[in-house]
């Protein structure tokens, strides 16, 4: 199988080789040529089998120059019980008579950014030494909060590889920014930058392009990738999960096999919605994507209007990786929606780039809605849903969960589809102490997060899990921050100290 830019469909690469690239020269987004078919014999057949093995059939067919061998090789280190809790690694939570909660957070830094980035570092390795050609590869995250410390997590000591990370340093919670800055490994180096989270994204990306960095890295014998869902290794892993959770749903006598479901997606950048329209058009039977976002609404506009306009306020919420305004994977869907026309992609990134906007053509839109629904909800409602979930159910959910909960319960009253639905849960909810407490009806404004992760755990009898409530007693390693426009300079340092 070969993949394709966004921007340019001439360049054509390997799977390994677009892991390692990352993203194409040009900023086209790597997307397959062709996606390999699910059928119904192939369902039955993976209903029985444990995580691993389904993710094996799955990462078969798109990553055609992996033997099987380095495949599973690479499945059984991600996956493995001492990094995820349980055995069944993306398990289901029923909720009401209809809802699911897919449970990702089980991984070692209680976030479903686990997911995917314990598999790419080794896909990864794999993909260097078919290139053969020994350079280090140096690797950019831009986060929003979970992706920066799951990309550090999956990397670090990696032979052969160094990790960047740049995140806003007033848009992740002090957790997450805590996992990020007391991070161990000889590879690894993190910098706060004065901006959003989009900030950070678009400073990548021009890192990525920059003529005089990629000169700097070529004499150091050095090379980029990404660990962001721009990385289509990113992406891949993430398709199984809904593949996985639709098998669980037939085992376990809850739907039959070849009933359609339903997929809500708390998503910002929209990586991990994407996976699920990818599964669907492999054959998974979905009926309905459902994109639900927080006050940050430029994805649900979109998919009522047709027009993207990320120029509207920006707000800090307190579900902050999904305060995005520039969502980068959106771009590899208008690819397939616009029938692969490159050069109509490009017309739209530019405008974009230069006006903050675009508008897709009524046909376009068309094809969206057919496959796509959104909402959104505020802070009122999301702290309003973390209650009404804890105390119907005794489910204790984090602020990202409570976005999806929200918005599928108001699709479904304004649709009255009760297919069944699963509702993607994305982080463990003592990542964002103080918000899950406050909306329970607790205060603790002035205690630390872990003396706030206390009381919550007294309130709610859930017990904060030992990655996070180890925290604690680890060292702060970095706690620089740099301008915007400065991150070159980070880079730099990076390299030097790193």
């Amino acid at each position: 199988m070969q993949y394709q830019s966004t921007r340019d469909k001439t360049q054509k690469v390997s799977s390994s080789q677009a892991i390692l690239q990352g993203l194409s020269a040009e900023g086209g987004l790597f997307v397959p040529e062709q996606l390999p078919k699910l059928s119904e014999p192939m369902l039955e057949c993976m209903i029985g089998q444990d995580y691993i093995q389904r993710a094996q059939t799955i990462l078969e067919g798109f990553l055609t120059d992996f033997s099987p061998e380095e495949i599973e090789s690479c499945l059984k280190g991600a996956y493995h019980v001492q990094k995820f809790s349980g055995s069944q690694i993306a398990p289901l939570a029923r909720l009401g008579e209809n809802a699911y909660l897919l449970e990702l957070w089980h991984g070692p830094t209680c976030a479903f950014k686990d997911m995917a980035l314990q598999l790419l570092p080794r896909l990864m390795t794999v993909a260097a030494q078919k290139s053969g050609d020994g350079k280090e590869i140096v690797i950019l995250v831009a986060t929003s909060g979970d992706t920066g410390k799951a990309a550090l997590e999956g990397f670090c000591d990696v032979p052969g590889i160094r990790i960047v990370v740049f995140y806003p340093e007033e848009g992740v919670s002090p957790l997450q920014k805590l996992q990020m800055a007391t991070q161990e490994g000889e590879n690894v180096f993190v910098a706060a930058i004065h901006g959003n989270f989009d900030d950070a994204q678009s400073g990548v990306k021009k890192l990525f392009c920059d003529p005089q960095t990629i000169q700097m890295l070529q004499k150091q014998n050095r090379v980029f990738s990404s660990a962001n869902s721009i990385n289509w290794g990113r992406l891949l892993p993430q398709i199984v999960y809904y593949v996985s959770a639709y098998c669980d749903l037939v085992r376990d006598e809850q739907i039959a096999l070849g009933d359609p479901i339903n997929v809500c997606v708390p998503t910002g950048n929209f990586g991990n919605i994407l996976a699920a329209y990818y599964a669907k058009q492999m054959g998974l039977p979905i009926r309905k994507l459902i994109c639900a976002s927080n006050k940050n609404n430029v994805l649900t506009d979109f998919i009522q209007t047709g027009v993207y306009d990320r120029n509207r306020p920006f707000y800090a919420t307190t579900s902050p990786s999904m305060d995005i305004l520039i969502s980068s994977n959106l771009e590899r869907l208008l690819f397939h929606l616009m029938d692969e026309d490159d050069a109509a992609v490009r017309d739209l990134m530019e405008g974009l780039k230069t006006n903050g906007r675009y508008t897709v053509s009524q046909q376009v839109l068309n094809r969206l809605q057919a496959d796509f629904d959104g909402g959104y909800c505020d802070e009122a409602e999301t702290a309003a849903t973390i209650k009404r979930l804890f105390d119907t159910y005794s489910y204790l959910c984090d602020t990202h969960t409570a976005v999806a909960v929200s918005v599928y319960e108001s699709y479904l009253s304004q649709t009255g589809d009760d297919t069944k639905t699963v509702i993607a849960s994305t982080a463990n909810p003592f990542k964002f102490p103080h918000a899950v407490l406050s909306a329970l009806g607790a205060e603790a404004q002035d205690a630390d997060e872990f003396e706030v992760a206390r009381k919550l755990e007294e309130l709610s009898g859930n017990e904060m899990p030992e990655q996070l409530a180890g925290l604690r007693e680890k060292p702060v390693r970095f706690t620089e921050s740099f301008a915007k426009d400065r991150m070159n300079d980070a880079l730099a340092k990076a390299l030097q100290n790193v």
